[in-house]
């Protein structure tokens, strides 16, 4: 049996130091923040030296640009099973806990997206851009739920909305990466779907004999 080609060993073992580096970054920022993390506090987490960690990264802002595209990514893929069309036809309760099941685990286990993200006014312009555009195609999927269950309801309303909605859920997140994992984890991620119920309910589940729930537009 012929072996492996040496350009592809090197290849793989090089792909193997990389996500070597972005887990201790990872670490680092979950526990520093961006800010204070350093080069050599991230070649100390993967336990190689700081010359190993510069083969692969100049510097902390292009490790952060590597693993924050690469979550990014991944957030972009959770968002498609979070939004199938197949959940949009269940009753709200339903909705909210299969849309926010795969964004809580996602965060969960990553816990370095919030930290990266919104932890630092700091961070990489180019990561900044796509989490802005992350930021801004969820927003646009939520205003696309709210409508559909209420038609009636005026864009710009729907957008209040949907920026209420995943301010709660940013809000809810925090507190559940901050429980400890077991049953305190559990019952934080229960309180966060049902406060996001009890919120959308009166809008997306209105009383008919009350159509002023159908607007937030406030009174002049």
């Amino acid at each position: 049996m012929s072996e492996e080609p040496a350009p592809r060993r090197r290849q793989a073992r090089g792909e193997r130091r990389i996500t070597q580096l972005l887990q201790a970054a990872a670490s680092v920022f979950c526990r520093t923040g961006y800010s204070a993390a350093s080069t050599n506090a991230i070649a100390r987490e993967a336990q190689v030296s700081p010359g190993t960690l510069y083969q692969y990264f100049p510097n902390k802002e292009a490790i952060a640009v590597e693993l924050g595209g690469r979550l990014l990514q991944q957030m972009r893929e959770t968002h498609g099973l979070a939004f199938d069309a197949a959940n949009l036809d269940l009753p709200l309760p339903e909705l909210v806990d299969a849309v926010l099941e795969p964004v809580i685990d996602f965060n969960c286990r990553n816990p370095a997206f919030l930290a990266l993200m919104h932890g630092s006014g700091d961070i990489p312009g180019r990561i900044a851009e796509e989490h802005d555009a992350v930021h801004a195609s969820m927003l646009g999927r939520i205003a696309d739920v709210i409508g559909k269950f209420v038609p009636s309801l005026p864009t710009d309303d729907r957008g209040r909305v949907a920026d209420m909605t995943l301010g709660i859920v940013k809000a809810g997140l925090d507190l559940v990466l901050a429980a400890p994992e077991g049953p305190a984890r559990e019952a934080t991620v229960a309180e966060l779907k049902k406060a996001v119920v009890r919120y959308l309910a009166p809008l997306l589940e209105p009383d008919p004999d009350a159509p002023a729930r159908l607007t937030t537009t406030p009174s002049s």
